[in-house]
């Protein structure tokens, strides 16, 4: 820029004027001091700057993440994937206060309300919610032994429900065709702890939402379906209407992506996949043989886990044979985890009736079974197919896999497997495998149901019987066995520091 001789003179002339001297400082310190003020931050940059995403839950921190034990599972997943996805950690905020988490989000003291939270008219005035990414129906639930009610003129005792739920808009509804219908509610417990209060006795009747009955109900058997109250309602994310659009929209992506990787749908087989069929003479019957049968046994599952979480070991062997030492089928496999002649001696068992023999060797074959899974698959998924293995035969299972790959389905997914098994019962698909015909319908079944059964198990808290003087006596005598092996020059393939 070049300044003339005049502009130099007129320029000289200004700045000489006190007034306008004073003027243009006075303009420049304005402009300095803006200059200095804070930029604000979108809320997504808050996030990452201190490092922490908060999120709002029904359920305490200490069952959140350090139990299975409750329905809070998938939130729980999702939440943790999002959060390593943002590279921040993750806080858990709970409360069994609804509303007051409501507001909580409102306030913008929690980032998300992740809680298996129903999308309602209502609660789409207050907040913003992400994709859905599940549905429930609401279902009004009763205890076993009370007669049950056909419609709600029927109900005879105290119906809670949660403060501030989508069952409490729900029952608002419906009191407008039904007058006369009454009900508490409560912020002190929730979901699960609330069919608790219903299995005490303490209340009559509540609404669950049908993932949360589902599995609760490998729990408690008792808690019986009355009726459906809902149309299904999809369930998602809240933010807050007051922030901007940054966590938002990396919400809709983080779902997207899930959705469009098969991701989402791995999760709802993992966590509500075992759990839709329910078969209330059997889930009763194994509650009562967990007190009264697995005690005599539980020692020689614990010793020869291995690798395998013990509880998964004992869920396998009741599937097999309802913890029977003496139980054999038509087909020849015989005692607790119901071994073949050719895999007894395979795995190094002589009598296949003796209980301790049977649990090692079915210990035994389902570590084999584990090594030969391949790599590819996640490792919280090789147990299921292992199990496949063990029922319906290694090969079938590869037959599935390569027919997964045939109809474009994913073959290192248990959630695309399950559905490719029965197939291997269609003439039209087991003529084309090179070991046929299988009852893939029935290997589906069976993994399912030990899925169940090791659910339960989780959920029933058992201690270890294992005292420090059996595990030194252990510890011995597998140095004894890992000593004579390597002399032999054999390595066991059994070794492993990988668990299932």
């Amino acid at each position: 820029m070049t300044i003339n001789k005049q502009g130099i003179v007129l320029l000289y002339s200004i700045l000489s004027h006190r007034y306008w001297r004073l003027t243009i400082l006075s303009l420049i310190s304005v402009l300095l001091a803006g200059c200095n003020e804070p930029i604000e931050r979108s809320h997504l940059e808050q996030i990452k700057q201190r490092d922490t995403l908060v999120i709002g839950t029904l359920y305490s921190p200490a069952s959140y993440f350090n139990s299975d034990l409750t329905s809070s599972e998938l939130e729980k997943n999702l939440t943790q994937r999002f959060a390593a996805q943002l590279d921040v950690e993750l806080e858990v905020v709970a409360s069994a206060d609804l509303p007051k988490l409501f507001k909580m989000l409102d306030d913008n003291k929690i980032d998300i309300l992740a809680t298996g939270l129903s999308v309602t008219d209502q609660r789409r005035s207050a907040m913003r919610f992400g994709p859905p990414y599940y549905q429930i129906t609401q279902q009004l639930v009763y205890k076993q032994g009370k007669k049950r009610p056909r419609d709600l003129s029927q109900l005879t005792g105290n119906l809670t429900v949660i403060a501030g739920s989508s069952h409490l808009e729900t029952l608002k509804q419906l009191k407008l065709k039904n007058p006369d219908l009454t009900w508490h509610t409560t912020t002190e417990f929730n979901p699960d702890q609330l069919l608790a209060q219903l299995i005490q006795g303490k209340i009559d009747y509540t609404i669950a939402d049908s993932t949360v009955l589902a599995r609760n109900r490998r729990l408690y058997p008792d808690i019986s379906l009355a009726m459906t109250v809902s149309e299904p309602q999809s369930l998602a994310w809240a933010v807050s209407n007051h922030t901007d659009d940054s966590l938002y929209g990396e919400i809709i992506d983080f779902f997207g992506q899930i959705q469009s990787d098969g991701t989402m749908v791995q999760l709802e087989e993992k966590y509500f996949g075992h759990v839709q069929r329910f078969d209330y003479v059997d889930t009763r019957a194994f509650i009562r043989a967990i007190t009264t049968t697995l005690p005599k046994y539980q020692l020689s599952f614990e010793l020869n886990a291995d690798t395998i979480h013990w509880l998964k070991l004992a869920a396998t062997a009741y599937q097999e044979s309802h913890w029977d030492p003496a139980a054999r089928s038509p087909t020849g496999v015989r005692g607790l985890m119901m071994l073949t002649r050719a895999t007894a001696k395979q795995v190094g068992i002589a009598n296949r009736l003796d209980p301790e023999q049977s649990i090692q060797g079915g210990a035994r074959y389902l570590q084999q079974l584990l090594h030969r899974m391949p790599d590819t698959l996640e490792q919280d998924q090789k147990f299921w197919f292992a199990l496949a293995a063990y029922n319906i035969g290694m090969g079938h299972l590869m037959d599935a896999r390569k027919l997964a790959r045939r109809l474009n389905k994913n073959p290192d997914s248990w959630a695309s497997i399950k559905h490719i098994l029965p197939l291997l019962e269609k003439s039209k698909y087991y003529k084309k495998t090179r070991h046929g015909f299988a009852r893939g319908r029935e290997a589906a079944h069976y993994v399912d149901n030990i899925r169940r059964y090791y659910e339960t198990l989780k959920a029933m808290n058992i201690a270890s019987v294992i005292s420090p003087e059996i595990l030194a006596q252990a510890a011995k005598e597998d140095s004894m066995v890992i000593n004579t092996t390597v002399s032999s020059g054999v390595i066991s393939p059994l070794q492993s520091t990988t668990s299932y």
